[in-house]
């Protein structure tokens, strides 16, 4: 039966629509994860000698003091990227399998991602290097057990955890508060957590306490099987979530015509739904991403030119958040809104407008970057002009290309898609990024720095003179991509 599921799961990988991005996907991923392995192996080998040479102090009791740190991380990286195993069991559903066959496939699927055993190669070196440096081999062995265990214990939590969003973020907040606590020398709660990571340690009680996250483990396999093993009904525990709708009208954009009613779906889609809300708190988020540049935090950092790059997603946080999707974000509805009489530049003009206001509230709200200096919140008043003028013209050319049904109800890839990984895709991403940097450059090592800054925000003003003519131009590609984003959107696996 298990070789029937590999059977079927490799079918589907074959005969996809988008077969030839999937390739190209998977082949991105496997040279990111043979980096990340390459990184983990040189801090297994490395950590214990750095630590020592730095005088920290005992390395394996360093590791065991940050390693509340690692676990919180590791499970927020696996809430947002990991893929959750309810997308497999809906298809088989609908064959002749036990459902018991079903979970056990799916929740055994989630144990060989390379979420789990990536941290081996960091845990395992280090590991060996522990006992050639004259620690109790049985005791690291045990040590290194409740460690991993800890890890695959993440595994089923975010299975368990699943769109729990009201848990889950309100628990990594705290943690972030506390470890700006710990920074900031106000309290420190390793003194309290790290005990514990040492207990699996320090012997003759090691074996004894390594055992519990075994236990924890076990007990967190079994509840996962159980609860998918009773929800498993396309009725019940897998059914879309619906909520009581709620009439608002939004008048006021009625005298923009038809422009006010494609605004209108658009303030709603994000009021209503959760993976629309995250891109606006992303949006949001962005505005602080300055912080590593002009608080001196980062030396790399330093440079003029990382100016005008941090002013760019300072005040373009929602344009890449929001804009990169369009039209992926009405993939629900798209096939119907193409059968209606509506104008594409009506429908590109709306998102455009929404992407403009969101670039200028984005650049008022940063005005507390008048703290660190005129220069630098001028860097994001010039960046915010490039993201009007230039990238968000970019962003909903992009969008033509990106055929990414999107499911609102999820924050699943809230940070990307694999069909939104192209070559095309790929190539406008340098005039967002490269070009501004590019402009400031050459007008602020030539001339002067002020020079730097007329000369990208010349570059959007030009671009926005221009908006009628880039705006055909874009027109015409969604036209020319038209069906081939109606069939994309009818793909959902």
């Amino acid at each position: 039966m298990l070789k029937h599921f590999f059977t079927l799961q490799w079918k589907s990988f074959f005969r996809a629509a988008s077969f030839k991005t999937n390739l190209a996907f998977k082949i991105l991923m496997i040279f990111g994860a043979i980096y990340f392995i390459l990184v983990f192996l040189a801090l297994g080998f490395g950590s214990f000698f750095i630590i020592k040479k730095q005088g920290l102090g005992d390395p394996l009791r360093v590791v065991n003091q940050f390693m509340i740190y690692y676990l919180v991380g590791d499970l927020y990286v696996r809430y947002v990227f990991q893929k959750m195993p309810i997308l497999n069991i809906k298809p088989l559903l609908y064959m002749p399998f036990k459902k018991s066959q079903v979970v056990k496939y799916s929740l055994g699927k989630t144990v060989f991602s390379f979420f789990n055993w990536m941290h081996a190669f960091f845990f395992i070196p280090f590991s060996v290097v522990l006992i050639t440096q004259d620690y109790d081999p049985f005791a690291v062995i045990c040590w290194h057990v409740a460690i991993m265990a800890l890890f695959f214990c993440n595994n089923f939590l975010n299975i368990m955890m699943n769109n729990q969003d009201r848990v889950f973020y309100p628990m990594v907040a705290i943690l972030a508060v506390l470890g700006i606590c710990q920074y900031n020398g106000w309290f420190d709660i390793t003194l309290y957590t790290a005990p514990v990571f040492n207990a699996f340690f320090d012997l003759p009680y090691a074996p004894l306490y390594s055992l519990i996250p075994c236990l924890l483990l076990l007990g967190l396999t079994v509840a996962s099987f159980v609860y998918f093993r009773k929800h498993m009904y396309l009725d019940g525990g897998l059914a879309s979530k619906h909520t009581e709708a709620k009439t608002e009208d939004f008048t006021w954009l009625n005298r923009f015509g038809n422009l006010g009613t494609f605004l209108k779906n658009d303030i709603k889609l994000i009021k209503r739904n959760k993976r629309s809300k995250t891109s606006v708190i992303m949006g949001v988020l962005f505005i602080f991403y300055g912080l590593l540049f002009f608080t001196g935090s980062l030396e790399v950092y330093e440079g003029p030119v990382w100016g005008i790059f941090a002013g760019i997603f300072i005040s373009g946080g929602f344009l890449f958040s929001f804009g990169q999707f369009v039209p992926s974000w009405d993939s629900s509805y798209y096939p119907l809104m193409m059968s209606q009489n509506i104008q594409y530049r009506e429908y590109l003009d709306s998102k455009w407008y929404l992407i403009v206001i969101a670039t200028i509230l984005s650049t008022l709200l940063a005005s507390f970057y008048l703290y660190f200096g005129w220069q630098a919140y001028l860097a994001i008043v010039v960046g915010a002009i490039y993201n009007i003028g230039v990238n968000s013209y970019l962003v909903l050319w992009g969008g033509a290309y990106i055929k990414t049904p999107i499911d609102l109800t999820s924050n699943k890839k809230a940070f990307g898609d694999k069909q939104a990984f192209n070559v095309k895709t790929m190539l406008l991403t340098i005039p967002k990024l490269l070009l501004p940097l590019v402009f400031f450059a050459l007008g602020y090592y030539l001339i002067n720095p002020v020079a730097g800054y007329l000369a990208v925000a010349l570059s959007g003003v030009l671009g926005f003179v221009f908006k009628n003519q880039v705006f055909k131009l874009i027109e015409k590609i969604y036209k020319k991509e038209k069906y081939k984003t109606l069939l994309a959107y009818k793909q959902t696996s």
